[in-house]
């Protein structure tokens, strides 16, 4: 990823963050992964890991003679085990290791490369005859508010989303349009079988979702005190996202699925 990116995963709240995405994100890719022939003996490329959850997931299914290879910057979250290995690597330098696989997978790592779509072009050609490839993104669709415990604090929550995605998100390199176009390009690219789900659901202050969103305010503070944000702000904010009283819909999470012929 590219030098502005902050969310770092070796921190304390880069774990937390990782934590909380694995609890609010993983039942629905693991329910979209399910639909697939995931077996044993295969070979599977899960990119940006993480913490390791689908990396774990996957190699439920695929061992004991198939691999899973694990692939981040950062591999401190990443355990090696029987059918599991793990490479730390950056893939806007490339894939680490040759395919082809039968399964790649990634979730909320294009989004923010800015040459993403080489990187998905060598995904697509690392990938066997019948093989899959399944991208999940997060959309610039609006998180709009659902209930809020005053009026400010329903402008609140907009005011630190717009700054995010209207003027973070190009900081960072984030094409928050880039996940509504990837079902075109995997039909482009020449998959069959290309299949989309988006989700969302509404999260409450104090759980898992909105507790994420006070994780990602802190890491950013930095940049949000530049785009104009006041220590204020960001410690009501903070607080906000700890309110039973607030609720919102969660980010959009774009999630597409292709196989090669």
């Amino acid at each position: 990823m590219g030098d502005t990116y902050i969310f770092d995963t070796s921190s304390d709240l880069g774990g937390q963050h990782m934590t909380l995405l694995e609890s609010v994100l993983d039942p629905t890719t693991t329910a979209f992964l399910g639909e697939l022939d995931i077996r044993p003996g295969q070979r599977c490329l899960d990119l940006g890991a993480g913490g390791g959850s689908i990396t774990r997931w996957l190699a439920e299914r695929t061992g004991p003679q198939g691999t899973v290879v694990a692939v981040d910057k950062d591999v401190n979250h990443l355990v090696e085990q029987p059918g599991v290995e793990v490479v730390a690597h950056d893939v806007t330098e490339g894939l680490p290791v040759d395919g082809p696989f039968d399964l790649i997978h990634a979730r909320l790592l294009l989004v923010h490369l800015p040459d993403r779509e080489v990187v998905f072009k060598s995904l697509i050609d690392a990938l066997a005859p019948g093989g899959w490839l399944v991208l999940g993104d997060i959309s610039g669709r609006p998180l709009d508010v659902v209930a809020a415990p005053s009026p400010a604090a329903a402008r609140l929550f907009d005011r630190m989303q717009r700054l995010s995605h209207e003027v973070l998100a190009p900081v960072q390199g984030i094409d928050l349009g880039w996940a509504e176009s990837v079902d075109d390009r995997m039909v482009t690219a020449g998959l069959v079988d290309v299949d989309s789900m988006e989700w969302s659901r509404t999260t409450a202050g104090g759980t898992a979702g909105c507790l994420l969103h006070a994780n990602l305010n802190e890491q950013a503070a930095p940049l949000l005190r530049e785009a104009g944000a006041s220590d204020v702000e960001l410690q009501h904010y903070r607080n906000l996202m700890r309110d039973p009283a607030f609720r919102a819909w969660f980010y959009r999470v774009v999630t597409v699925r292709g196989r090669r012929r």
